[in-house]
């Protein structure tokens, strides 16, 4: 009697790692972060498996020049705390991108991501920079398209 019949087999994932680039002033924010975190996942490999890490490594270019639509550059609030009472600070979309213009894009991709171990596993492989100078010029860069 066999009883190991509807066993699934699975490869084991190649060790090689895949390096993706993105310039952000071609994209708008929820598209972008989405398509990165679909790349994160490895959901875009054939051998895709929802426990498993894959060997993306996405980095992220001029982040400061990210596009929203409509309004959402003066409406939309990012909310911090300081843990401490009344301590809740509020700030737009625009003072954020002057101050800080990389959190935009992690906040928005770490949203994005399982909120558990592997989310945060995840969130390590991704590089964001706000400007097109980054220190992984002597990798093999692909070109990561959004359509």
């Amino acid at each position: 009697m066999n009883t190991h019949k509807n066993k699934t087999i699975i490869k084991k994932p190649n060790k090689t790692t895949d390096w993706y680039i993105v310039d952000a002033t071609k994209y708008r924010l929820g598209r972008l972060s989405s398509h990165v975190a679909h790349v994160l996942k490895n959901k875009h490999n054939i051998n895709y498996l929802p426990y498993q890490e894959g060997n993306t490594k996405v980095i992220i270019i001029n982040s400061q020049n990210i596009q929203v639509t409509g309004r959402k550059n003066i409406q939309k609030t990012y909310k911090r705390h300081s843990g401490r009472p009344g301590g809740l600070k509020v700030e737009t979309f625009n003072k954020l991108q002057q101050r800080i213009p990389n959190r935009i894009l992690e906040h928005a991709i770490k949203g994005m991501l399982p909120k558990n171990a592997l989310g945060r596993k995840l969130f390590k492989n991704v590089k964001v920079y706000s400007n097109n100078t980054h220190p992984y010029q002597d990798k093999q860069l692909i070109e990561l398209n959004i359509t």
